[in-house]
């Protein structure tokens, strides 16, 4: 579950295409967080890893972990 403030805007324009198209309101809200969520995680981690970095690995190192013949 989930409960979001929006802009009295954005809530209004949500209404409006709701009430247009029969779906409701959180099928939208959906499709938007769905449609942009990979993109936001790929920023959003990636910004992580910068400000946060860890242990880093050389591909000769992974593949010697793995067992991997290059």
């Amino acid at each position: 579950m989930l409960a979001i403030r929006l802009s009295e805007e954005i809530e209004n324009r949500l209404s409006f295409l709701a009430a247009k198209t029969g779906r409701t309101k959180t099928f939208y809200a959906k499709e938007a967080i769905l449609k942009h969520l990979a993109e936001m995680e790929d920023k959003y981690l990636a910004i992580d890893r910068i400000e946060n970095p860890g242990k880093r690995w050389t591909l000769d190192e992974v593949e010697q972990e793995l067992d991997v013949a290059h």
